[in-house]
């Protein structure tokens, strides 16, 4: 799909800052919506409101896989990333199982970017879906 108007990244945000400005976008459309929607009503929601903020919006990014000389573009996306620098991952599902933890991180290192955001919209209280995935292993806070 298509992103916002603004063609390069605003380097000047760390990435503390991106992930926030998601976090905080994430709480207002979970607390206008509430659990209990598709996916995608919470993906398109959450685009829109992130354009809004001014940030470079892109969805269903392609992941392709490197492996030697070849290229495959085997289908895998991320939902939304977010100044070229931080991938999210949205869920709706009952509760978050550590494949969904490993399938953002391995989205993250095929694609090289470094930080995900991994986002349970199903949860009562969004907070308690939230989980910050790091391209560094040292890194990863569930």
């Amino acid at each position: 799909m298509g992103e916002t108007a603004r063609t390069l990244p605003n380097l000047s945000l760390r990435l503390d800052d991106i992930s926030g400005h998601v976090i905080v976008a994430a709480l207002r459309v979970h607390s206008a919506l509430g659990p209990g929607l598709l996916e995608s009503a919470y993906h398109a929601c959450l685009a829109h409101e992130l354009g809004r903020r001014g940030l470079r919006v892109e969805q269903n990014v392609a992941v392709p896989i490197a492996y030697e000389d070849l290229q495959l573009p085997i289908g895998y996306r991320i939902d939304l990333l977010i100044e070229r620098r931080v991938g999210v991952e949205l869920k709706a599902v009952e509760q978050l199982h550590p494949v969904h933890t490993a399938q953002l991180l391995s989205y993250l290192r095929l694609s090289g970017y470094p930080l995900g955001l991994l986002l349970n919209f199903h949860a009562p209280r969004l907070k308690q879906g939230i989980r910050r995935v790091s391209n560094s292993p040292r890194q990863n806070t569930e």
